[in-house]
């Protein structure tokens, strides 16, 4: 990474020239006058940030936001900068909220553009910790700008088979836990595939109003509903011949299922309100973060359109499975958060990678990233330990998960192990993820679990869950 290069992009090249002569000797401003053009570049010859000038766009700062998601994950250590006018576009608004993109709107003066740049300048004391690929000695799969490795077994077996599908024309389905890596390995496998130079586009199904996923994904012509104004390509056209990730596949409905196995068998589709057929190019990569073959059984998810995706599909084990990523990939964070912050860690106390061990990571490596990032916030004299993690991390004190041989709420000390008290453990961790999976009703709990009520109340009460009522 150049130290002293800002890359800049503006429709306007007086601006980087102004921008130039406010911040004089101390950074070099390299300035793009294409949007497109500012990922490569920053792959080729990394800066020590990004400054985007959106004063002027005109699709309603989508283009921007893809770019800002994308550079974020690629090249997470590099800040980005935004500078918009009073109304800054809603989709930037979000991402400025989201946290790692500073936003200075209302048409800041160069002044202000030039202090908030400089104080984004490296420190020139921050140590980085070792090189995190020296850590891993296990598979990988690595596309054009990212890499993912593996100390465990069965996950460089998935990714052996996972590279053979990628280089095909085939759907791949993805299931796996909150924050295991589903959208990280799918933009993998487009950038491992023949399509790496097409579009990749992803859809967050659980994230949008049913009546409206239908919209996303196939289009609307104009008039097809109140707010349908223009005509809309869906994420199929839009696409091209690239990639198009539907994420939390579980929650659409069974037409709109019907619709999708049509997709996927033909790739023949009909825009929302329109009688006109158009076929997809794209390719489809699917995930969701519970098994389907259940929601099968419970009426939920088409057969037919879960044995076409099942041909192809990839579990992730969670990271609390494969116990030998965690401390490559907490280092692999810590050198991260120390280059983006500009914070001195020279060494990791054992205390803080034994907590990191112990705790069974129901948010994964999601969960772990951000807690590594708070550890590296609050280091103070060079040395990560114990001291820097939250407290529910050092009493390995679990939330909410769908893996039910996770505790939802303390453990027992490490002393007691006998036999009767991990059983109870169990029954008692059962029974809080079987409640918990129905609202808390105790009735359809029991008949989940095969019990009567009266027996569900007994075993609630031994195990001291009765508080509060």
């Amino acid at each position: 990474m150049n130290p002293h290069t800002l890359l800049v992009y503006s429709p306007d090249l007086g601006f980087a020239i102004s921008l130039q002569a406010m911040l004089g000797d101390r950074v070099i401003v390299d300035p793009a006058s294409m949007l497109d053009e500012v990922h490569r570049r920053v792959l080729e010859s990394p800066p020590f940030a990004v400054l985007y000038d959106l004063r002027r766009i005109n699709d309603g700062g989508h283009a921007a936001d893809r770019l800002l998601e994308d550079l974020s994950q690629t090249a997470p250590g590099i800040p980005q900068i935004m500078i918009t006018g009073l109304q800054c576009p809603e989709p930037l608004e979000r991402r400025a909220a989201c946290g790692g993109v500073v936003l200075l709107r209302d048409n800041p003066a160069l002044n202000t553009i030039s202090e908030v740049v400089c104080g984004l300048l490296p420190k020139p004391d921050a140590v980085i910790v070792e090189r995190p690929r020296e850590t891993f000695g296990g598979g990988a799969m690595e596309g054009i700008t990212r890499r993912f490795e593996t100390n465990s077994p069965e996950l460089k077996k998935m990714l052996d088979d996972l590279v053979i599908a990628a280089s095909h024309n085939v759907t791949i389905l993805l299931i796996g836990e909150t924050g295991s890596g589903k959208t990280f390995l799918s933009r993998l496998i487009h950038e491992a595939s023949p399509r790496r130079n097409e579009p990749f586009l992803h859809l967050a199904c659980g994230a949008l109003p049913r009546e409206l996923i239908e919209s996303e994904l196939f289009g609307h012509s104009k008039g097809a509903f109140t707010s349908a104004h223009v005509d809309k390509d869906g994420k199929f056209l839009a696409a091209g011949r690239g990639t198009v990730l539907l994420d939390e596949i579980d929650v659409l409905g069974l037409e709109q299922q019907v619709k999708l196995l049509r997709v996927i068998e033909t790739g023949e589709f009909e825009p929302v309100g329109s009688n006109r057929t158009y076929t997809s190019q794209a390719r489809l990569v699917v995930a969701s973060n519970l098994d389907l073959q259940p929601l099968v059984e419970q009426v939920r998810f088409r057969p037919d359109l879960y044995y076409r995706l099942s041909m192809l599909k990839f579990e992730i084990p969670p990271l609390r499975k494969r116990k030998v990523d965690i401390i490559p990939l907490a280092k692999k964070f810590v050198t991260q958060f120390t280059v983006k912050h500009g914070i001195q860690v020279h060494r990791i106390d054992d205390s803080l990678l034994d907590c990191l061990l112990r705790y069974p990571w129901p948010g994964n490596v999601r969960e772990l990233e951000h807690v590594i990032q708070r550890a590296v916030i609050y280091c103070r004299d060079g040395v990560l330990s114990a001291e820097q993690l939250p407290p529910h991390i050092v009493a390995c004190q679990v939330g909410p998960t769908n893996d039910p041989s996770v505790s939802l709420g303390g453990r027992a000390k490490p002393a007691d192990v006998t036999l009767g008290r991990q059983v109870a453990l169990t029954e008692r961790e059962i029974i809080e993820q079987t409640l918990f999976k129905n609202s808390f009703s105790r009735t359809k709990t029991a008949r989940d679990l095969g019990i009567s009520r009266v027996t569900l109340y007994n075993k609630m009460r031994k195990y001291d869950m009765l508080k509060g009522e």
